[in-house]
């Protein structure tokens, strides 16, 4: 009779620990995805603020540089993919592809110098490497609780209670072309007055 009873206590811990750590795991996970929902909602606002400021940009390098067809049609398309993508997955690549694009607008700045004195120009240039600034930051942030959360509902035995929960492995916001690695900056602080454009050291994450 011991023996029973010391068997269907031991089952009952089992059970009882066993409820325990579901919960607190369950919780946790809900947490973490949370967690992720937010920082993409913080890139997420940031990305559209860049797609705000490209149509003003754009119009005021078409003033100087009509004939540059190609890349205003490849800002336009690049944009309108990032707005309409409906996942973080199709966001990022789009962000991407428009990043690039930004990069090669800003090459062919460089061939027009009254378009660099234009103040117009000179404001959108200050409010794009601000939003690059903080792009940067909300990439990092969000990368940073992706790995945390990718790492948990990846580790035994919390991937049993994820993958009853149908979560799945977020994506991380990764620059995926070289010549992307670094988002366009702006220096008009140089002796000469002359418009620079620089790599933004705090991006790569």
């Amino acid at each position: 009779m011991k023996a029973v009873l010391g068997v269907i206590a031991f089952i009952l811990f089992i059970v009882i620990v066993g409820g325990i750590y579901y919960y607190k795991t369950y919780n946790r996970l809900i947490l973490l995805h949370e967690e992720v929902q937010k920082a993409w909602s913080d890139v997420d606002v940031q990305l559209k603020r860049r797609a705000d400021l490209i149509p003003n940009l754009v119009n005021v390098v078409k003033g100087y540089a009509k004939h540059e067809k190609d890349i205003f049609e490849y800002i336009a398309k690049a944009r309108s993919q990032l707005l309409n993508a409906k996942s973080p997955k199709d966001e990022i690549a789009a962000s991407n592809k428009l990043e690039g694009a930004i990069g090669r607008l800003l090459m062919i700045v460089e061939k027009y110098p009254e378009l660099k004195a234009n103040e117009e120009f000179t404001r959108l240039m200050d409010n794009l490497e601000g939003t690059e600034n903080r792009i940067a930051v909300a990439r990092k942030r969000y990368n940073d609780i992706v790995a945390k959360y990718n790492a948990t509902i990846k580790s035994i035995p919390a991937n049993i209670i994820a993958n009853r929960m149908g979560l799945k492995p977020a994506p991380y916001f990764r620059i995926t072309i070289k010549k992307e690695k670094q988002p366009p900056r702006v220096n008009f602080g140089n002796s000469t007055g002359a418009l620079m454009l620089e790599g933004c050291r705090t991006c790569a994450v």
